[in-house]
């Protein structure tokens, strides 16, 4: 038996959802992926989704915060409309033959897939995104892209394509199920969904992610914040931000001072370090690697930088990770 087509168009007939969670996932990960479901059901009074958790064998899966989900095991599952798969961390050790195998399998059926968080990787290591467009987690993109060159990856906070469905992480997720809601029982109904959440995002696929969160952002600081974290590797100028963002440099100062308290200088710095960090400890990139990476030009500016910003030298907190420290 053949999964719905399109799961997008208006319906009211009830979406058969499957729920894959994975070990070491997020709570509010999961979260997104299922409580705008049942807000959904709730809300319109009818079972509108009917869903059910799967795990990689059948045994609990024990996500971060603790929590144990129950599911019968993937290779057990038959058919459904659409499959969520939520991970997390050590994405390594969930990719595994026997869950590529099941993804491929379920996918075949012709059932939309959705990845959430570090959903979308494993999507992509069992072949199931490929000559796709898709997202992920802002940290994994580049090497996403880089691995995967039969995906088109974006950088937008959500993204749909055809029967495939991609989060970056667990607030995009809550955008990209409001979407499916919308599209399939209706606008009014995704409204008083985000309502009961107090959720005032508006779920566009087209909205890319940004690294920062700062609440205080305006949407013009935002946006300038969204370029910078676009162009680490090559920093703007202030006027050149400005320019590209249809402003002036003095407006971007006296913004960036009245709303995050800092100057659009010190605000592309501390984002061009933090990258530095996150690559210094996630990943094996040479030093000279990272710091050309986030615009430095020589390692002796990236390494004052660096010391400055986090009180302790790249080369140590490498060494100590290698001890084990």
């Amino acid at each position: 038996m053949k999964s719905a087509k399109n799961i997008f168009e208006a319906s009211s007939r009830p979406l058969n959802v499957a729920v894959l969670v994975l070990d070491d996932s997020n709570t509010l990960s999961f979260a997104a992926g299922v409580d705008p479901m049942r807000a959904a059901n709730r809300m319109s009074g009818r079972r509108l989704f009917d869903w059910q958790y799967v795990t990689a064998t059948g045994d609990s899966a024990l996500l971060t915060s603790g929590l144990a989900v129950p599911g019968q095991a993937l290779s057990r599952l038959q058919r459904c409309d659409l499959l969520i798969v939520i991970a997390g961390f050590r994405l390594h050790t969930h990719d595994t033959p026997a869950l590529r195998a099941g993804l491929r399998r379920i996918a075949a059926t012709g059932a939309t897939l959705a990845g959430i968080d570090g959903g979308p990787w494993l999507m992509a290591e069992a072949g199931v995104l490929d000559h796709f467009t898709a997202t992920t987690h802002w940290e994994d993109l580049e090497t996403f892209a880089s691995r995967f060159p039969d995906i088109t990856t974006v950088r937008n906070r959500f993204h749909v394509d055809r029967t495939r469905m991609t989060s970056g992480g667990a607030t995009p997720a809550i955008d990209m199920m409001l979407h499916l809601i919308k599209c399939r029982y209706g606008d009014a109904l995704a409204a008083r969904v985000a309502g009961a959440f107090i959720y005032d995002s508006a779920p566009d696929p087209s909205r890319t992610q940004s690294r920062s969160g700062n609440p205080g952002h305006t949407a013009l600081t935002a946006r300038v914040s969204a370029l910078m974290e676009q162009t680490l590797d090559t920093p703007l100028t202030i006027p050149e931000l400005a320019r590209q963002t249809g402003t002036s440099p003095r407006t971007l100062q006296t913004l960036f001072r009245a709303r995050l308290n800092t100057t659009p200088k010190a605000h592309y710095l501390s984002l061009r370090l933090a990258e530095a960090m996150r690559l210094v400890r996630d990943t094996d990139m040479p030093l000279l690697d990272v710091a050309l990476a986030t615009g430095f030009g020589s390692a002796a500016a990236f390494a004052r930088a660096f010391q400055l910003a986090h009180g302790q030298s790249a080369r140590a907190i490498r060494r100590v990770q290698r001890n084990g420290a």
